[in-house]
């Protein structure tokens, strides 16, 4: 199909499907349990069944899957075909609405974090009715919560579900105290950019490391690489644009809202941003871009690679997450309006969200918390540790006049004139974009930059949204309990912003002088997973997510064991992988360059002047001593690893294994600098940075 019209949504069996396939009455029935989350009966169920399951065939599917995402971080599915037997040795297309509605897993060898023991293996998946289901290589593909056989959670559907349920409980009180009688829900909106790398596939291949782990484990500076800021924004070689291109159009067949595509900072690194969507078919949308992004890549012979920091010395990718707030009726509860000073239910949400950042930083830093995460932030590519917020100056005078009990004197808006008359003026935005900022205030959106473009969505959003209800739920039970609402709307605004107003910069992040400021405003830094993860696990965030149904107790303790054991397991599959490396490619390619030399120097001895085979030898020998003592150290580090509770083995990963790892780096990428690429072997950063031409 060339119509992009025609094309996209053409894999979904979305509403307007539904419509067309479904009778009345059922079709009707099915709204009810998408929007309202009224209970699906059975006959409604096997009506729909069929017709999706006839929907499906047409476009060539044979299997049914219940595509779930454990927490793995990754998506997971079983396919069962349509085939039933009809008795008489042949095959009927039978599909269920017991089948469709849920399914049956082995949960054994997802992670659990303790919720049950490993010979409790049956898991169950439920339908998710507010994502469509959608076919793909042959399979029709059925978005679905995961649970265990107890019924908690072990996947990031349902507590993201829970979460969006939370909020627009309280988000709802709050608009019904400003008269607004129309609006049946408040919904979570989010776009997401996904940042990533290609290389070619042939050279990834020779990269062990990039195969085991995703990133690069050692690697000399290349000597070029965005130094001149020319791969930014530059022309699209040919061979990505034919990728892009493809990838465009596998995901516009499957409703993926792919928007914007360009060239990222990095050589080899680019760019996918997807329009707005409700904050659950957001997260799904974009754990389909992740794997498409991977599928398509290879049949163009290259690697998308989304660790966050796949090379060092250069960008890294992250995902920013915008996220704002809309009504069902289609309003836009981030939007400040022509003059937002006078828009006081803005002034609520824009003071909530303030106050939710502020008393939460802690968990929102957590959300973005991965081994892989630590690389990235702090670098000029990524926010710091540091949580802030950045409003922009018209924002921030409105609030400060709030406090001071000033009225705002507003200034109409700028126009930019560049001195060309044959180019028009526009007129300046009230807001800059502030880059360094963690959380910044864009326009009509939030954009929360910390999070690394490996992670999945659901993470930050479950925090964002859980903790901004919160704040609402406060700001409402007070409201309501007003009998002057005018003048408790006023106070609360005033006294919200005036106690929570330490988390705005809107300043330069990556300053040095910030992290002093940071500190005397009493702002947290947490610089690594180990770190951040320990939010997890207070009290206060235990009574936040058990107030509003997100997270059970158990549950939450079971992600904190989770996320540590993950990064216990990342950083000890980089070590092995290392280490591995070291012993099979790195000491012999530097004992057959030494054996070279030396058979060199002893043929020109007496002869010649030997000056350079001498200093090279020389300081080979030096380095070629510290990689012996420094990987000595790191097997011993790795194979005298005590068992101890996970916050302690984590502690050990953090404090004793990394740091090993980073030090035999130094040794082996200096050894890279003078090893010749003969006897080296394996593919350098700038071959790689520049291998897709």
């Amino acid at each position: 199909m060339s119509n992009i019209q025609e094309l996209f949504g053409s894999m979904v069996f979305n509403e307007t499907v539904m419509q067309a396939r479904l009778p009345k009455n059922i079709f009707k029935s099915l709204k009810k349990t998408m929007t309202l989350g009224q209970r699906m009966e059975i006959d409604v169920a096997n009506v729909v069944a069929t017709a999706m399951k006839d929907w499906a065939i047409e476009r060539g599917a044979t299997h049914f899957t219940h595509w779930f995402q454990p927490m793995t971080g990754v998506t997971a599915e079983k396919h069962d075909s349509f085939i039933e037997p009809s008795g008489d040795g042949k095959a009927l297309m039978e599909f269920s609405g017991k089948s469709l509605v849920h399914g049956e897993s082995d949960a054994s060898s997802f992670p659990s974090g303790g919720l049950r023991a490993t010979f409790e293996a049956r898991g169950y998946t439920i339908w998710d009715t507010t994502s469509y289901a959608f076919v793909r290589d042959g399979t029709l593909y059925i978005p679905t919560a995961f649970c265990s056989y107890s019924g908690e959670s072990l996947d990031e559907k349902t507590p993201l579900l829970r979460s969006m349920e939370a909020l627009n409980t309280q988000a709802m009180r709050i608009l019904k105290l400003f008269g607004n009688s129309t609006a049946r829900r408040v919904i979570p909106m989010v776009g997401a950019e996904q940042e990533y790398f290609l290389v070619d596939k042939a050279m990834y291949h020779k990269r062990t490391d990039l195969v085991y782990t995703g990133r690069t484990l050692f690697g000399a500076r290349p000597p070029k690489a965005q130094e001149m800021d020319d791969h930014y924004y530059g022309s699209i070689k040919p061979r990505v644009a034919a990728f892009m291109k493809e990838l465009d159009q596998e995901l516009w067949k499957l409703g993926v809202y792919a928007k914007t595509k360009h060239n990222e900072a990095a050589p080899s690194q680019h760019e996918l941003a997807l329009i707005y969507d409700t904050t659950n078919i957001a997260t799904d949308h974009n754990q389909l871009t992740m794997d498409m992004l991977q599928n398509v890549a290879s049949r163009h012979n290259l690697v998308c690679l989304l660790h966050e920091k796949p090379f060092a010395g250069v960008n890294g990718s992250g995902k920013h997450n915008n996220w704002s707030l809309a009504t069902d009726t289609g309003i836009n509860l981030l939007e400040p309006g022509k003059t937002p000073h006078e828009n006081a239910q803005f002034i609520l949400f824009l003071v909530a969200t303030i106050k939710a950042v502020d008393e939460y930083a802690d968990l929102l830093r957590a959300s973005a918390a991965t081994a892989s995460n630590d690389h990235r932030l702090g670098a000029n590519e990524a926010p710091p540790s540091i949580l802030s917020m950045f409003l922009g100056d018209e924002l921030t005078e409105i609030l400060e006049a709030i406090r001071s009990d000033e009225e705002y004197q507003g200034k109409e808006k700028d126009n930019i004139e560049i001195g060309v008359t044959a180019l028009p003026n526009f007129t300046k935005d009230t807001t800059d974009r502030n880059r360094t900022s963690p959380f910044a205030f864009t326009g009509n959106k939030f954009e929360f930059r910390m999070p690394g473009s490996s992670l999945s969505i659901a993470e930050p959003n479950i925090v964002l949204n859980t903790i901004v209800a919160e704040a609402l739920r406060q700001l409402a039970d007070q409201l309501e309990a007003a009998t002057d609402f005018k003048k408790t709307l006023a106070k609360l605004l005033k006294s919200n912003y005036k106690k929570h107003s330490r988390i705005i910069f809107n300043g330069n992040s990556y300053a040095e002088n910030w992290l002093t400021e940071a500190q005397k405003r009493g702002l947290s830094n947490h610089t690594s997973t180990v770190e951040a993860l320990a939010a997890l696990s207070q009290p206060k965030a235990h009574e936040l997510y058990t107030r509003h149904n997100v997270f059970t107790p158990c549950e939450l303790q079971s992600r904190f064991e989770i996320y540590l054991e993950n990064y216990c397991k990342t950083i000890n599959i980089e070590a092995f992988t290392f280490v591995n490396m070291v012993n099979k490619s790195i000491i012999p390619a530097v004992l057959n360059y030494q054996t070279e030399l030396a058979k060199l120097l002893a043929l020109k001895q007496n002869s010649f002047d030997t000056t350079l085979e001498t200093r090279l030898l020389t300081k080979i020998a030096t380095l070629s001593a510290s990689l012996a003592q420094k990987l000595n150290t790191l097997e011993e580090i790795l194979h005298n690893k005590q068992s101890s509770t996970p916050q302690n083995e984590a502690n050990h990963y953090s404090k004793k294994v990394f740091p090993a790892m980073q030090g035999l780096r130094e040794t082996v990428d200096e050894l890279e600098k003078i090893v010749s690429k003969k006897h080296w072997g394996l593919p350098s950063y700038g071959e790689l940075l520049h291998s897709v031409i």
